[in-house]
Formats: C-alpha cells, sequence, structure tokens
C-alpha cells in the first residue's frame, strides 16, 4: 500500500474507539477482532497507532447477521464455558488444552494468581464438528501417545499463546527494528545478550520492545509471573526465535544501523547460522519480502 493511498485512507477513516462504536462492539471485542485480522486497519501517520476506513466498518455492516454475527466471532470462554461449547467434561477440555490441540488467544490472573486461559468460542465449535477430532471428544480413553505426553507435564498453552501474540505484533510492524523488537520481547535477556551483544542494539530493540499484556506491575509477583509466560521456553520456539532475529537485525542494520555515540564503530558481527541457504536480503526490501511470505 503505497503513502498516498494510506493518507487518501486517513481522510475518510476511524479512529478505533469510534470503529467500535459504529460496528456495536466493546473496546476488549473491537481490540479482539483487530488482534485476529478480522478488522483491517491502517497506519495513523499523523498521531501513531492505527485507524480504519470507513469501507472497512460498511464492509463489516453489510456482512449477514450485523451485529451479532460479528460479535459472536469475538466471542470469549473459559475452560469451563468452553468444555460446554465442546459438549465434553472440564477435565477432558483441560487436558487437550494442555496438549496443544487448540490455542487460547488471552490470558488473565485471578486473585489467586492464577493463570484463566481464554479461547475463542467459534474456534472450538468448529474443533468440535471436524470428524477426524470426534474419538478425541468421545472415546473412552485418550490415545496412549496423548496420555504420555500428558504424564510427562506437557503444556503448549502458553507457547501457543505466545504464537498468536507475537504474530499479531509482527503484523503491526512497519520496519525492520519494529520486527526486530517484537522478536526480542520473547527471549530472555541472557539469551537476548548473548545474540546482540552490542549495547546500542539492544537499546535500539528495547525502544521497539512491545510491553507485556498489562496484568500486573512489573517486579510484583503478578508482573513476574506475566513475564514468564511472555519469554519462550520450549527450546524449538526459541531456536526458532533466535534464527529470526538474526535475520531481522540483518535486515535492520541494513535499513538504518542502531544510532550511536560520534566516532564508535558498529562491532562485526559474525554471520548468523542458518538452516538452509536463502536469497540474500537487502534491508527493508529483504524484510518486505519475508513479511509478505
Amino acid at each position: 500500500m503505497t503513502s498516498s493511498t494510506i493518507t487518501r485512507l486517513q481522510r475518510t477513516a476511524y479512529t478505533s474507539s469510534r470503529a467500535a462504536r459504529e460496528l456495536g462492539l466493546k473496546r476488549s471485542e473491537f481490540d479482539l477482532a483487530v488482534h485476529l485480522g478480522r478488522i483491517r486497519t491502517v497506519p495513523d501517520e499523523g498521531g501513531g497507532g492505527r485507524r480504519i476506513a470507513r469501507s472497512e466498518v460498511d464492509r463489516l455492516r453489510a456482512t449477514d447477521g450485523f451485529p451479532d454475527s460479528l460479535r459472536e466471532r469475538v466471542r470469549l470462554v473459559g475452560t469451563t464455558e468452553g468444555a460446554k461449547v465442546m459438549d465434553i467434561p472440564v477435565g477432558r477440555f483441560t487436558r487437550l488444552a494442555r496438549l496443544g490441540l487448540f490455542s487460547p488467544v488471552r490470558f488473565y490472573l485471578n486473585r489467586y494468581r492464577a493463570v484463566v486461559w481464554l479461547y475463542l468460542a467459534d474456534e472450538l465449535a468448529e474443533f468440535a464438528t471436524v470428524a477426524e477430532n470426534r474419538p478425541l471428544l468421545t472415546a473412552r480413553r485418550m490415545p496412549e501417545s496423548l496420555r504420555d505426553l500428558l504424564d510427562e507435564g506437557v503444556d503448549l498453552r502458553a507457547r501457543n499463546w505466545r504464537g498468536r501474540h507475537r504474530g499479531f505484533l509482527l503484523r503491526l510492524a512497519q520496519d525492520p527494528w519494529e520486527s526486530a523488537g517484537v522478536l526480542a520481547a520473547f527471549l530472555d535477556p541472557v539469551r537476548l545478550a548473548e545474540l546482540v551483544p552490542d549495547p546500542y542494539e539492544r537499546s535500539r530493540l528495547s525502544r521497539f520492545r512491545p510491553a507485556p499484556p498489562a496484568h500486573g506491575v512489573p517486579a510484583t509477583p503478578a508482573g513476574q509471573l506475566v513475564e514468564k509466560i511472555m519469554t519462550a521456553d520450549d527450546p524449538a520456539e526459541t531456536a526458532w526465535l533466535r534464527t529470526e532475529l538474526a535475520r531481522a537485525l540483518e535486515d535492520a542494520r541494513r535499513f538504518r544501523p542502531a544510532p550511536r555515540p560520534a566516532g564508535r564503530q558498529a562491532p562485526s558481527v559474525p554471520p548468523a547460522e542458518e538452516p538452509a541457504p536463502r536469497e540474500p536480503s537487502r534491508g527493508l526490501l529483504g524484510w518486505l519480502r519475508r513479511r509478505s511470505a
């Protein structure tokens, strides 16, 4: 989308609050619809953030069953209600969620600082209608391979939430440094320092590092728990993040080197280990190609 097209759209665009009112959504429902890509937005270059074109609002208002159909598509349910949607016991629902067979889209901490995962009701309903999934819902016992995973303590809910949240943040990134900041937000500080030894580049990443979901003040027990959920702890996920961050940093350095005091030279950076040969990137162009892919 060209800058002139974005400017033209902005002239006929709503703020998020106005668009939510026009669509009959609570602000939390609206934000989730944007998160899921069900409401398209354009950059607000005047004041930062995002705006919603009037044509997008008109498109949604013209859909069958509006506004109830739109509201149903962003309806969130917890474990008990989710089990009712799928018509299975609560215990089986929890086991399926731990196995990563469906993914939470949000979470919050209750007053006991226990994590409460929230799921999309329509995704759960769709899962229950797929014929291949019926044995998981109705069989007296789960397959032995899945029972073994549960006995080992597998719980993929946090990892799957991170994947969804990371995808949302990457879709909003507008340049390679923003993408790199998003990826860095899911690595713990020790791993990040190993991967990015240059303090000026780490400072640049911190500028674009998105904050964790607002579920507790940092350094409090609640805030520390949210940070733990936000930080990758699965070896495969961590390896993927390291590789993607290395690639994003290559693009970011070509696009715009991290600012540093006059006379300071950027340290030489060894090439990142990569799983397979790839087409050389050229800063913003390489980032845009991978982003569109």
